[in-house]
């Protein structure tokens, strides 16, 4: 097996930065939030066994790719323009997207924009979602208020300084932290920032790596982003400060339409995703209207928000098999 190699790919007025590795139909796979291609390192060799072309790009604002200044370049319309280019760009006419986290909007968004191109789609963590009656920032603020995460990455430069300021304590709590705020009784887990604190506060800087995590892996995350400086998560950040504006440029697709090609989800049953406001409405009742080809949805047990890296073995047997299941 030929090893992962690395290039550039001008698309859509940016250059992107790529991981790939292997021949045969391509399966695109897009990371989330502070991420980059090596999330998706337990995926390429399985893949590319058993006949793919494995590619994962930094998507916009991250890592080696190219990072607009401006928020308004991060809409869901730039996000999916890359994909679609990208996909062409590698000499494709159609491609399987999967997406974890913010990569998984990119996926179902460009599935419902070009089924032509998108031959099935794959979501971790985060699921399908109708448009919603507000922008997703002010929706999550009048239900979880000022200190919930999604709210407090809304203000230009105070999250990316906290996250910059120590790169690499900033992975280990994001990645192996555990929310220092306790939800009220009843309540649903969230990501709250503490009063009075800052975002890494939030999150306790655990006493050991969880087993599917490792200094190594740390290592690599850091040596993405430290060349960027204090403005190593500013890109990442402005995918949360650009969702007004992708509410705004979305009201033709309220209520519908469905997305129409092959489709699976998957998440863990820890995920603070699945927390939030109407998801388990959403994964119990509507996610079968809005992918009406859906091959499967679960919840894994035993497993958080970082999907295909705490439990890679189930992710990649569901993912052969929801390939195997695309005969066209």
């Amino acid at each position: 097996m030929t090893a992962i190699e690395h290039r550039f790919v001008e698309v859509n007025g940016i250059r992107l930065h790529i991981a790939e590795q292997g021949q045969g139909p391509l399966v695109v796979l897009l990371h989330g939030f502070p991420e980059c291609w090596y999330s998706w390192r337990h995926q390429f060799a399985p893949l590319v066994a058993a006949g793919y072309r494995v590619v994962a790009p930094d998507q916009r604002g991250y890592a080696r790719s190219d990072r607009p200044k401006d928020p308004a370049s991060y809409t869901i319309h730039h996000l999916t323009g890359d994909l679609i280019g990208l996909i062409h760009a590698l000499g494709e006419e159609r491609a399987v997207v999967v997406g974890h986290d913010w990569g998984a909007p990119v996926a179902w968004w460009a599935a419902r924009f070009r089924p032509d191109v998108v031959r099935g789609v794959v979501g971790l963590s985060v699921p399908p979602s109708p448009r919603g009656p507000l922008p997703m920032a002010e929706g999550l603020r009048q239900a979880l208020g000022d200190r919930f995460y999604f709210v407090y990455f809304q203000e230009p430069g105070r999250a990316d300084a906290e996250l910059a300021q120590d790169i690499r304590t900033t992975f280990r709590r994001l990645l192996a932290g555990h929310p220092q705020v306790k939800p009220a009784p009843g309540a649903a887990p969230t990501w709250m920032i503490p009063e009075g604190g800052t975002l890494l506060d939030s999150l306790a800087d655990p006493d050991r790596l969880p087993d599917w995590l490792t200094e190594a892996d740390i290592d690599a995350m850091v040596a993405e982003y430290a060349p960027h400086g204090a403005e190593a998560f500013t890109g990442g950040l402005n995918w949360y400060r650009s969702t007004g504006l992708t509410w705004e440029l979305t009201a033709a697709f309220d209520d519908g339409p469905p997305i129409s090609v092959p489709a699976m989800y998957l998440a863990g049953e820890q995920d603070l995703v699945i927390g939030m406001p109407g998801v388990r409405q959403l994964l119990d009742e509507g996610l079968p209207h809005i992918a009406p080809r859906l091959f499967r949805s679960a919840l894994l047990p035993d497993c958080g928000h970082w999907t295909q890296q705490e439990k890679p073995d189930e992710v990649n047997e569901a993912l052969l098999a929801f390939l195997g299941s695309i005969k066209d």
